[in-house]
């Protein structure tokens, strides 16, 4: 099955500094309908304006991935870490037990970024910060993991049930996936389009559209014109 949620049905907030599509319920958006897919709780495309940003705030037992699209934020946290983070930059922030931060916009451009919260598969769990530029890295026509609870070679460290994979597809390319239906462990997959247009399987995507997918027996990812997008694997 695969489930198509268009752009247009986005949650979107302006908060002046802050303009944000909500994916899944946050803050003062509450729909019971849409709390989380797989170990997935949180996807926000956010768009925060120069000079501002999150202050100091808590979190606890959540594993966030913030990847960087254009611009930089700085990170200030209470183990003590103070890192400027840029595009083609992501951050993996293991909150744990409990970890206070502040997110803000120190340049003098506009900051986009993608906030993404994973529900851990463990608990009690010292907080940790990582992060990794991947700006260098030929994603070209093909999955390149930045972000992983399954010990990929070269992707960040999240205590999650959940690998999460950058995508970049030239016009007329695929990418093929076969799922083992004889293992116990049955996949889901989520996919965010950047830019460009894709088609899953018999599904067409669009920019800012996404895709819940399981109980496919396979996946094939086409691009019909150059395509970015963010996919996140759960077991």
């Amino acid at each position: 099955m695969i489930k198509r949620i268009p752009a247009s049905d986005r949650h979107f907030q302006d908060f002046g500094w802050l303009k944000t599509y909500w994916l899944f319920s946050f803050d003062n958006y509450f729909d019971p309908e849409n709390k989380q897919f797989g170990s997935l709780r949180v996807f926000n495309d956010d768009i925060v304006s120069a000079a501002k940003g999150f202050n100091m705030h808590r979190h606890k037992e959540m594993e966030i991935v913030s990847i960087i699209l254009s611009g930089a934020i700085t990170h200030e946290d209470s183990i003590g870490t103070r890192e400027r983070i840029k595009a083609g930059e992501v951050q993996v922030m293991s909150a744990g037990t409990g970890i206070s931060h502040s997110e803000y916009n120190r340049e003098d451009e506009d900051l986009h970024l993608y906030q993404i919260w994973f529900m851990p598969n463990k608990k009690e769990l010292k907080p940790s910060y990582q992060q990794k530029d991947y700006s260098k890295v030929d994603r070209a026509n093909r999955l390149l993991a930045v972000a992983s609870g399954g010990a990929v070679d070269g992707a960040l460290n999240i205590n999650s049930d959940a690998t999460l994979f950058l995508g970049n597809l030239e016009p007329g390319r695929q990418l093929e996936h076969n799922f083992d239906f004889d293992s116990d462990i049955k996949k889901k997959y989520f996919i965010y389009v950047e830019s460009g247009k894709l088609q899953v399987n018999d599904t067409e995507l669009s920019p800012g559209d996404q895709a819940r997918i399981k109980d496919e027996a396979s996946l094939a990812i086409t691009a019909s014109e150059t395509a970015e997008f963010v996919m996140a694997e759960m077991w």
